[in-house]
């Protein structure tokens, strides 16, 4: 009975909270959003410029080839859907005066400042705007949404209740399915991602032109670094422009990037260097000793002949081997 009683709750729930949700762009996400919002009891309407008649039939999407059949429909929610390249002419596309003057507008895009900016620019006053990045897709939340985060920006709410009602039932759908709900400006999230997903995705992408390949012998450190490869490069090159593109935030932290790389990488020969010169007596103090006796400094014995050289590479090898590994991942 309690069990029951329950259920009866929960159905009530969904009854009281459904929402008629338009999704504009029905490509992968799209379709992500739809089978999820469906299952909590959400109406879905899409449009697309391809054809996804039979596939929005098949999950339960009512689909619109034409985007003024679909506006007609008067979604409470428009979910903009698209690449961050084709967002900004996919609105302009879409005929928003079609649409209520109250309607809420939703950007699901993985960088914030730019949809603001557009949304505020392009869409009428009286029409509420919300901000959202779920940080997982189709992949990393293919299963539970459970911990995973969603940052969202209340851009524009409406006075009235039953708007506040409106985009507090939305957020409570990923709140329902586990998410963790981080509320956040636009332009602190571009911030904060510029220096992580970005990053993550540049450095799998740079892995990924190196093409590693997994060995017998493979540690979880590298394990991981194969997923990393396989996570970004399952991405399209389209998306990882996008985060560089219109993210001001990311050109700084690929030069970061870089200066990191070319500091370690001078450290390295910097130290093989050094153990090098010593090897073949070429220290400061003893170089300025030679040049001040006229003694060759040129790794010659005067002969023509050279010294020291065979050595070299035994020398630097029995100097790391000697040392024990503190710092191998595992």
């Amino acid at each position: 009975m309690p069990f029951d009683y329950e259920a009866k709750a929960n159905a009530r729930h969904k009854q009281q909270t459904a929402l008629r949700i338009g999704i504009v762009g029905f490509g992968t996400f799209g379709q992500f959003l739809a089978k999820r919002l469906i299952s909590q009891g959400h109406k879905v309407i899409a449009t697309s410029r391809g054809d996804y008649f039979e596939l929005a039939q098949s999950l339960g999407v009512h689909f619109f080839q034409d985007a003024d059949d679909f506006a007609e429909e008067h979604p409470e929610v428009v979910i903009l859907a698209s690449s961050i390249l084709s967002t900004e002419a996919v609105l302009n596309g879409l005929p928003v005066q079609r649409l209520k003057r109250s309607t809420l507008f939703v950007d699901v895009l993985s960088v914030k400042e730019f949809p603001k900016r557009l949304f505020l620019a392009k869409l009428p006053a009286q029409m509420d705007i919300l901000c959202t990045h779920p940080m997982f897709g189709p992949d990393s939340g293919s299963g539970s949404w459970n911990n995973l985060n969603f940052m969202y920006e209340k851009v524009r709410i409406g006075a009235g209740a039953n708007r506040r009602k409106r985009v507090d039932a939305f957020l409570q759908f990923f709140e329902r399915e586990g998410c963790k709900m981080v509320e956040m400006s636009c332009e602190e999230h571009d911030r904060q991602a510029a220096s992580t997903q970005f990053i993550t995705h540049t450095v799998g992408r740079v892995l990924g032109a190196m093409e590693l390949q997994a060995t017998p012998i493979d540690t979880r450190g590298f394990k991981s670094l194969l997923d990393l490869v396989s996570n970004t490069t399952n991405d399209s090159f389209e998306l990882y422009y996008g985060l560089f593109m219109y993210n001001q935030n990311a050109t700084e932290e690929l030069e970061r990037l870089g200066y990191a790389f070319d500091a370690v990488k001078k450290q390295l020969l910097a130290r093989l260097h050094e153990l090098a010169r010593k090897q073949i007596g070429f220290d400061a103090a003893s170089a300025s000793s030679k040049r001040k006796n006229g003694v060759h400094t040129n790794g010659s014995n005067g002969s023509g002949s050279t010294t020291g050289m065979p050595e070299v590479a035994d020398a630097v090898a029995s100097t790391f081997v000697d040392q024990p590994d503190e710092t191998a991942v595992h």
